[in-house]
């Protein structure tokens, strides 16, 4: 195996990370919200957040670093338009992750109080998942973006 191939490989299966863990996050962490068991709510989250700092966080530093191989590799030029797009997008998922993180562990925190019987807690629960959801948009439509980008190089 040449050292592109071996980087290709790392860099497109960190990618399928990034975007099935995202995924998977996102549907257990939505079901568990639907459910309205905020015991159940709770332990959801705490895994959800464990998978992202696990999965997420890890795939999010191996991405840039592949890419990086990738370019040197291959010498094209890094500051092409669809590179300097990529990049773009890969930061725009970010500022979109960084808030989901924190609003997960937060969720996590309230649900435990909310599943004893705190009333304040219950009331914080849904604003800060509308707004996890919200996030979740433009963090899905970047990772997308990125995918195309690599795919077409236009």
């Amino acid at each position: 195996m040449t050292w592109f191939a071996l980087v290709k490989l790392i860099h497109i299966l960190s990618a399928a990370v990034l975007f099935g863990t995202g995924a998977g996050i996102a549907f257990f962490m939505l079901m568990a919200w639907r459910n309205k068991d905020r015991a159940l709510l709770a332990m959801t989250a705490k895994h959800v957040v464990w998978a992202d700092f696990l999965f997420t966080a890890t795939a999010v530093v191996v991405q840039p670093i592949s890419g990086i191989g990738l370019i040197v590799l291959v010498g094209r030029d890094p500051f092409s338009l669809w590179l300097i797009s990529s990049y773009g997008l890969f930061v725009l998922v970010g500022v979109c992750w960084l808030p989901v993180v924190w609003i997960q562990d937060k969720v996590r925190q309230l649900a435990k109080r909310s599943a004893n019987g705190d009333l304040y807690a219950e009331a914080q629960i849904d604003p800060l998942m509308r707004l996890w959801f919200i996030l979740g948009w433009p963090a899905f439509a970047g990772v997308i973006g990125i995918y195309l980008l690599m795919i077409v190089k236009p």
